[in-house]
């Protein structure tokens, strides 16, 4: 596994402090909820997206070289939706599954596999950072999303990007959710594909959100719908996403 680079300092750190971390995650297996934790995280957060913000929002996360890929691609959090709804979409092969892409735009889509598969594609090589202290460099295949934001035409009014996803947590499906400037970051995309193959349920089939700046528990997986909205303070727990409302977590892990 290649060194951090120097201006990664945070996700060092975080890896570092979080390997002692508890609890379940869909986006990390385990994370600590302990109050030093959150203060830790609560710490970095506003000084990372205000350091995005200033260089424009727009730097790229490192990519690798494809000799740097991980012999296995750890899965983490829930690994196997039991829906009754996915699992008619596995058993079928995602033949009938629909993305729905809602919310406060100019145009409803509803995009098979096929579909998202005929978008322009991006494939990129990055590491997946997570707060328990493991790393592990993919290669993901699949439609920026901001070739879907722009086909379903967002309204003024649009301020985020929520992920629905099939995995469900206390009743309500678990979502995750991201600003403008990271949804149209070039590197932000809708990946069907992990080292040239077709992704693996245990890694979120049929689509999962790679959203490259942030630490794992953003990369929503099982992805059904995605929905923008003007607000997060109305929705669920009102802290943009499930970890965030349930234990604290930051709504911005920018590394």
């Amino acid at each position: 596994m290649p060194d951090l680079p120097p201006d990664h300092t945070r996700r060092r750190l975080i890896a570092t402090i979080g390997a002692s971390g508890a609890g379940l995650l869909a986006g990390c297996d385990r994370v600590n909820a302990s109050p030093t934790m959150r203060s830790f995280l609560s710490l970095g957060e506003d000084a990372s997206y205000r350091a995005h913000r200033l260089i424009g929002g727009k730097a790229l996360a490192t990519e690798f070289d494809a000799s740097q890929v991980s012999p296995l691609f750890r899965p983490n959090g829930a690994t196997m939706p039991q829906s009754p709804q996915y699992q008619r979409h596995l058993a079928s092969g995602f033949a009938k599954w629909r993305l729905r892409v809602d919310g406060l735009v100019r145009r409803t889509l509803d995009l098979s596999l096929d579909a998202i598969r005929s978008l322009p594609q991006r494939t990129q090589i990055t590491r997946h950072d997570c707060v328990e202290g493991w790393s592990a460099i993919g290669q993901w295949t699949g439609p920026q999303l901001s070739h879907l934001l722009r086909a379903a035409q967002l309204s003024d009014q649009a301020r985020y990007i929520v992920f629905y996803c099939a995995d469900e947590e206390g009743g309500r499906p678990y979502y995750e959710s991201i600003d403008l400037n990271d949804a149209y970051h070039p590197q932000t995309i809708l990946a069907h594909r992990l080292n040239g193959r077709p992704l693996p349920v245990m890694n979120g089939a049929p689509v999962r959100l790679r959203v490259e700046r942030q630490l794992g528990y953003k990369h929503a997986k099982f992805v059904m719908r995605i929905e923008a909205r003007a607000r997060l303070d109305d929705l669920f727990g009102g802290k943009g996403g499930m970890w965030e409302d349930r234990s604290g977590y930051q709504w911005y892990a920018g590394i």
